[in-house]
C-alpha cells in the first residue's frame, strides 16, 4: 500500500475524537428522516425496511437525523425491478454548500434483461468529475444486497456485499483535496432522470409501469457524529470490540485482488482512463489508483 499522506497529528486526532463507542441497532424511525415525496417513502415493519416509490408526479427521498465526519457505513438495498428505464437510485453521502464534499452511489435504472449500471464518483471541495461505473455480478432488483462506503482520514472505499470494488485515496501531498472537515449525512433518493440515465436519455421512463419502488433494510453504521454544537463522539452498531478499527482500515492483499477482478471484469468507464475528457493530462490522483 502506499503510505497515508494524513499527517499522524490528525490521525491522532481523529482517533481521539471517536474514543466513544456505543452500541445501537439501525432503525429507519430513529436514524432517518423522510424528507420529500408527499407519502411515497414509507417506513414499514417497526422501523426495519424503508421503501421509497417514484411515480409521474413525484419521486421520494429520506436523510440521516445524524451528520457524520467519517464512518463505515452499509445499507441493504432491492433496486426497482423489471423495466427500471430512465430511473434513478441514489445512495450517497454528502456536505451542503457550494464547496460540498460527497460519496455517492447511483443506481441507473434499464429496460427489461439489461443490467443496472453502478455509478460512483467522489467530491472534494465542491469538485467532482471523478466517475468509475460498473456493471453488478447479480441481479440487483431479485434480492438485497449490501452497499458499503467505509470513509477515513486516508481512504474511501466503496464496496457490494463485502466485495470492494472502488478505492479514492488522500493524495492532499500532491494537491488534490480530501473529504475531511466537512461532516456529512447520509441521502437516498428515487427520481425520474430520463433525460440522461439510460443510454444518454434515449431511452424514456415507462409510466404505464409505475409506481417504481426500492425498498431499503439492515442501516449499520460505525461514525463520528457531529452534534449541531460541533463536538463529535463515536457510535457503533457493532458488538465485537473493534468499534473504532475501521479508523485506520486498509485493503489486505486479498481485498486488494478481489477489487482488481471487479474492475477487470465489470467496470464500464473510468475517469481516469479517459484521455479524450482531460486532453490537458489525467487528474494527478489517478497516478496513485
Amino acid at each position: 500500500m502506499a503510505s497515508s499522506s494524513v499527517t499522524p497529528l490528525l490521525l491522532l486526532v481523529s482517533i481521539l475524537i471517536c474514543s466513544i463507542v456505543a452500541t445501537s441497532a439501525g432503525n429507519f424511525y430513529q436514524d432517518f428522516d423522510i424528507t420529500w415525496g408527499d407519502g411515497r417513502a414509507e417506513i414499514l415493519n417497526n422501523g426495519d425496511l424503508l421503501t421509497l416509490s417514484l411515480d409521474k408526479t413525484s419521486g421520494s427521498g429520506f436523510q440521516s437525523k445524524d451528520q457524520y465526519l467519517f464512518g463505515k457505513i452499509d445499507m441493504q438495498l432491492k433496486l426497482v425491478p423489471g423495466n427500471s428505464a430512465g430511473t434513478v437510485t441514489a445512495y450517497y453521502l454528502s456536505s451542503q454548500g457550494p464547496t460540498h464534499d460527497e460519496i455517492d452511489f447511483e443506481f441507473l435504472g434499464n429496460l427489461s434483461g439489461d443490467p443496472y449500471i453502478l455509478h460512483t464518483n467522489v467530491f472534494s471541495q465542491g469538485k467532482g468529475n471523478r466517475e468509475q461505473q460498473f456493471y453488478l455480478w447479480f441481479d440487483p432488483t431479485a434480492d438485497f444486497h449490501t452497499y458499503s462506503i467505509l470513509w477515513n482520514p486516508q481512504r474511501i472505499i466503496f464496496s457490494v456485499d463485502g466485495t470492494p470494488i472502488r478505492q479514492f485515496k488522500n493524495t492532499e501531498s500532491i494537491g488534490v483535496p480530501y473529504p475531511k472537515n466537512q461532516p456529512m449525512r447520509i441521502y437516498s433518493s428515487l427520481w425520474n432522470a430520463d433525460d440522461w440515465a439510460t443510454r444518454g436519455g434515449l431511452v424514456k421512463t415507462d409510466w404505464t409501469r409505475a409506481p417504481f419502488t426500492a425498498s431499503y433494510r439492515n442501516f449499520n453504521a460505525n461514525t463520528c457524529v457531529i452534534s449541531s454544537s460541533g463536538a463529535s463522539s463515536c457510535t457503533s452498531s457493532s458488538s465485537n470490540g473493534n468499534g473504532n478499527a475501521w479508523m485506520e482500515e486498509q485493503l489486505d492483499s486479498t481485498s486488494q485482488e478481489r477489487m482488481k477482478w471487479v474492475q477487470k471484469n465489470y467496470m464500464i468507464y473510468n475517469y481516469c482512463s479517459d484521455s479524450k475528457r482531460f486532453p490537458q493530462g489525467l487528474p494527478p490522483e489517478c497516478a496513485t489508483s
